[in-house]
């Protein structure tokens, strides 16, 4: 493992989130669920959407833009630059876990030719620069009409922005070169030069840079980019007197600080609504922080998938009415299911409460892994919950977001699974394998042995650095363990389950009832090497039931077990007949593990009204074994079977 950077280049005092994210450099999963899936991103995914970036003509747009070698530049869209960055940054975490000097060489190469492709004054769009090679230039909607800057509505030219800073960030933690972060400076320095003053107030149709410029001003400190990102979003839905309002679609229909609801594109709003987190955690600012207390509650209680995925409408891929949750339409993007991560871990480290992280878990093993096979190289962009036997999973897409989004996500998932305040270690996640964590001055390992998601037990062993000191673990006992399965009234369990669960220190029992605080157990004692606590989460196949409300799903359950959403997949149902099965309320419902299908699955076993056998899987498992039908959501009666909405 690479030591990571931490320091910044420059200081700058200021206030931060109370509850701070172990970094994933300090984690180390071996376990059976996660570590494939790391290997298979950096081995497979990695490698095979950078080849597509190659052949796709991705990365000649940067030589052609410098001048290093001739020929026209290629695509559909002007943000075909962020599939290079976003893998750049996929790879850069990857090397942190796992050293590579071809990748590393690979990524210099690559880098070398962004930089050549930036112009003097350090603006960087391959479309504008190389505009005299493109026969379409000026013709794209997403990209420049005739000028720089002239249809920030459309031309993701900020967006590209914050993702390249993204990828300088992680380049330069991943490897201590500043190569592409001086590119990223150099850029961020023009953008705020032309539009941190009141002499230009137009601002991105497209949320992303926001993001892009905070991590660049933790890592260099400079307070201008926290400025700037404030400025940014201070101005969406003001100014309609000097600039177009781009409206509801793009979060600029009313001050952000006004907003209590989700609304427009999903992606844009789950990136704005995180980096308003990030405003309100560095600013203190309590009008952003009341704001997306609101949109949070919103989507909780009317906007949520089950799998944890947002975004109902194939139109505008964005978020529909209250309560509007379509399954056979559902658009539930993967860009949108990564960025509800991102914004759900920044509303618990702001607040500390597992509420948060439940959503995230919810959205991380469902609606975020559905979205790559399980070979790394074909992928999901929409994630609906019912077929009628029309989707696969496709190679890559002519706009390649959710492939390289799920590149530089995956690399990262071990920063999820802990966090610290104070004297306070939280263990949010549930992955085996070891941790390095700093606190009450000293570093604890913390080494978990667990079977997660599959089996409910976990086994946490810690080691302090000195031995008899008090600090106090705060461990997450799941909503989904606690009979919630979101922290609202849109979905309930069918029935409470019997089993609780259990927490023993040193095989003494613990007791949780009337214990818990935010969905946390606190256990505050005088650690020394080799204490353990162990967890036991009954992990029973559950039904899941919407509040009447959702049309969708009225006389409709859906089965859970853990963390993870199940589905009724057509290769494992007779005839495939999945549409006109019914599910009885009192079927009873059975468990197993079958290690020879998908992977090695815990299936959910039951029986239909007719007697047809059902065997559910996980939802992110889903359309490997050809086109069919499928639905997360089965009838209960046979008065529910029409419509599939």
């Amino acid at each position: 493992m690479m030591k990571v950077r931490t320091e910044r280049l420059t200081d700058s005092a200021g206030q931060d989130y109370a509850y701070r994210p172990v970094p994933f450099t300090s984690v180390d999963i071996n376990d059976a669920f996660w570590r494939p899936r790391l290997e298979t991103n950096r081995k497979v995914t990695i490698p095979f959407a950078f080849k597509h970036c190659e052949t796709t003509g991705r990365i000649d747009n940067f030589r052609i833009a410098a001048g290093q070698i001739e020929g026209q530049w290629k695509g559909d869209f002007g943000f075909d630059d962020t599939d290079v960055t976003k893998i750049i940054e996929g790879a850069s975490y990857s090397l942190h876990v796992q050293p590579d000097p071809r990748l590393d060489a690979y990524l210099d190469k690559i880098i070398s030719h962004i930089a050549a492709a930036q112009e003097p004054d350090g603006y960087l769009y391959t479309l504008y620069t190389a505009r005299d090679t493109s026969d379409r230039f000026g013709k794209i909607v997403c990209g420049p009409k005739q000028d720089r800057w002239d249809n920030l509505e459309w031309s993701h030219e900020f967006y590209n922005a914050g993702h390249m800073f993204e990828a300088g960030v992680a380049h330069y933690l991943a490897t201590g070169k500043r190569s592409l972060l001086d590119v990223c400076i150099k850029n961020a320095d023009l953008i705020y030069d032309t539009f941190a003053d009141d002499d230009k107030i137009d601002i991105p149709g497209h949320q992303e840079i926001e993001l892009g410029l905070i991590k660049l001003y933790r890592v260099t400190g400079d307070v201008k980019y926290l400025e700037l990102t404030k400025t940014l979003l201070d101005r969406r839905g003001r100014n309609a007197d000097k600039r177009k309002l781009f409206g509801e679609y793009a979060q600029d229909h009313v001050p952000v600080t006004e907003q209590s609801e989700a609304v427009g594109h999903a992606v844009r709003a789950n990136y704005m609504y995180a980096s308003m987190a990030d405003i309100a955690a560095l600013t203190g600012d309590i009008d952003y922080l009341n704001a997306i207390n609101r949109i949070w509650q919103n989507v909780a209680a009317h906007k949520l998938y089950l799998t944890g995925g947002t975004g109902a409408l194939h139109q505008g891929e964005a978020y529909g009415k209250n309560d509007e949750l379509p399954n056979l339409t559902a658009y539930a993007e993967t860009c949108a299911a990564i960025a509800n991560v991102y914004w759900n871990h920044r509303m618990f480290c702001l607040h500390g409460d597992a509420k948060y992280i439940d959503v995230m878990e919810r959205s991380l093993y469902n609606g975020v892994i559905s979205g790559v096979a399980l070979d790394g190289k074909s992928f999901f962009y929409p994630n609906p919950l019912a077929s009628k036997g029309e989707e696969e999973r496709s190679p890559w897409f002519g706009c390649a977001c959710c492939p390289s989004n799920m590149t530089r996500f995956i690399a990262s998932v071990g920063g999820y699974m802990y966090a610290v305040c104070d004297d306070v270690v939280f263990v949010n996640l549930f992955a085996e394998g070891e941790a390095a964590v700093d606190v009450a001055d000293q570093t604890i390992k913390i080494e978990q042995q667990t079977n997660y998601p599959w089996d409910g037990k976990v086994s946490i062993t810690l080691t302090p650095e000195r031995a008899g000191e008090s600090f106090t673990l705060r461990l997450r006992i799941p909503g989904w363990a606690r009979n919630e399965v979101v922290a609202s009234d849109l979905y309930h369990f069918a029935d409470e389950c019997r089993e609780t669960p259990t927490v023993k220190v040193n095989d003494e029992p613990i007791t949780i009832n009337g214990k818990l605080g935010n969905g946390y157990l606190a256990i505050e004692r005088n650690w020394q090497v080799g204490d353990t606590i162990t967890l036991d989460l009954p992990m029973p196949a559950r039904r899941v039931l919407t509040h009447e409300r959702v049309q969708a799903n009225r006389g409709r359950a859906a089965l859970q077990r853990g963390p993870l959403v199940y589905c009724v997949e057509h290769p494992d149902i007779s005839d495939a007949n999945v549409p006109n099965l019914v599910l009885p309320d009192d079927a009873k419902l059975g468990t197993r593990f079958q290690d020879d299908l998908l992977g090695g699955v815990q299936i959910i076993t039951t029986t239909a009204e007719d007697q047809t056998p059902i065997t559910a899987i996980p939802y992110y498992a889903w359309a490997h074994r050809g086109k069919g039908e499928m639905t997360v959501w089965i009838p209960r009666s046979k008065q529910a079977i029409e419509p599939l909405l």
